[in-house]
């Protein structure tokens, strides 16, 4: 359950441990790991055709570059409680809307950083067109949004309730 204003980053608790959880990790045993794989790769000779060595470098890299990434969410990270069951849509929050009042044509998703996304459920950012526009509404209001080719979209804000994970 995230929110991002300016360079601060809203976490739960539970999602800090998570999020910091994963960069000692990273930061441990996975760079040992890496390290023995592209140590094990150079053994092997010339590396310029040296498939394993290329592979490992990469890997190395998206490795630090999530890091550096980790590092800096956490650092800039503040850690808040889960937001009130009210009914109003914010971060934190798992949002049904139906599209032009359509009740039959909805989606369901968690409004949080793109940080807290998981495979359990779709996610969208306060900071998109869909979250900044319902982002503040209540249960049974109307919203409004911009689509990628400049139309606009209304939608209805159908529930709004706590992230549970």
């Amino acid at each position: 359950m995230t929110q991002t204003s300016d360079n601060v980053t809203w976490l739960t608790q539970e999602a800090y441990n998570q999020l910091k959880a994963e960069l000692e990790y990273l930061s441990g045993p996975a760079r040992t790991e890496i390290a023995k794989k592209i140590e094990a790769a150079r053994e092997e000779g010339d590396l310029r055709e040296n498939g394993g060595y290329h592979a490992a470098k990469e890997e190395q890299g998206k490795q630090e570059l999530r890091v550096r990434q980790l590092t800096q969410l956490l650092d800039n990270a503040k850690v808040g409680e889960a937001p009130a069951d009210d009914g109003v849509v914010e971060p934190g929050m798992v949002v049904t809307i139906a599209f032009d009042g359509d009740e039959s044509d909805t989606l369901t998703f968690l409004m949080a950083s793109r940080e807290y996304a998981s495979s359990d459920i779709e996610t969208y950012s306060p900071q998109s067109p869909l979250g900044s526009g319902v982002n503040g509404k209540k249960v049974g209001e109307d919203a409004e949004y911009e689509l990628p080719n400049g139309n606009k979209a209304s939608v209805t804000i159908l529930a709004a309730k706590p992230y549970t994970g």
